[in-house]
């Protein structure tokens, strides 16, 4: 469905289970391909790649991935070079780790790494990210904001990779109060759908559109196209915005959300 979405995505609000059932992280590897997954674990994200690497290359094994290999790429030149893109070719499945978005886009977009991890997604290959590495997915990710009352000109955003389209991701929803700068983002075009995930908990996002929730709390997902009042063009900055009405979907494992018809579905199997 072009409007959103060409692929598989495994989006998740980072602080997912690393000790108990680890529900997410299994998901990820069953829509990898089990035991005959080759996943690819960039630390793009991250100021601690060796570790960070070594703690997710750990737990795919232990948990019944395949092969699970470490893409470390610190510079552009590195995401141009030979070797990496035919590494990263390989994978059933890919997986950011969580740090700073700005440093994934800054360092692939535009690289020969980046259009090879496009062309995976669209042969139908699943990309997951936790934290910094949900916030990437969409086409406009948000860098920075305050959380608190919605208000202009509080947020940073920034172009993301463009693998989820015309929606705008938030991470560490809940447990960080974000509900105020997830609305801020989408006063700007309300066209755009605002999803909140909250810690421990992804959306599946499938290649139709529709999503279903995986993990131990909740999705938000905030739809401002029905406002027929706002102040954002007329308000000055850090002024208290206007945006009314607004649909918003509070969503629990097992539901879902079609994103093209903009409507909850209640436990999707898929």
């Amino acid at each position: 469905m072009s409007d959103y979405v060409d692929g598989r995505l495994l989006i998740i609000g980072g602080a997912e289970d690393k000790e108990g059932e680890c529900k997410i992280l299994k998901r990820f590897i069953q829509e990898a391909g089990g035991r005959e997954s080759i996943i690819t674990v960039l630390t793009v994200a991250t100021g601690y790649p060796e570790q960070v690497g070594a703690q997710y290359q750990e737990l795919f094994q232990k948990l019944g991935g395949g092969e699970v290999q470490i893409l470390d790429v610190s510079e552009r030149t590195g995401a141009n070079e030979e070797s990496l893109v035919r590494q990263l070719e390989k994978s059933s499945g890919v997986f950011f780790t969580g740090g700073d978005q700005l440093r994934i886009t800054g360092i692939m977009g535009g690289t020969r790494l980046g259009k090879a991890l496009h062309k995976l997604y669209e042969q139908g290959v699943i990309i997951a990210g936790t934290s910094a590495g949900a916030s990437v997915m969409s086409d406009t990710m948000i860098v920075g904001g305050e959380a608190g009352t919605p208000k202009k000109n509080t947020l940073t955003m920034a172009p993301g990779l463009s693998l989820l389209r015309s929606v705008v991701v938030d991470q560490h929803f809940a447990q960080r109060g974000r509900i105020g700068r997830l609305l801020t983002a989408i006063s700007q075009n309300p066209y755009v759908l605002g999803i909140g995930i909250d810690e421990d908990t992804a959306i599946l996002v499938h290649s139709d559109g529709r999503f279903l929730v995986v993990g131990s709390n909740t999705v938000t997902v905030v739809d401002a196209s029905p406002t027929i009042a706002s102040n954002v063009s007329e308000s000055s900055p850090g002024q208290a915005l206007v945006l009314t009405p607004v649909l918003m979907h509070v969503l629990s494992e097992g539901y879902g959300f079609d994103l093209k018809r903009r409507v909850a579905h209640p436990k999707i199997r898929k």
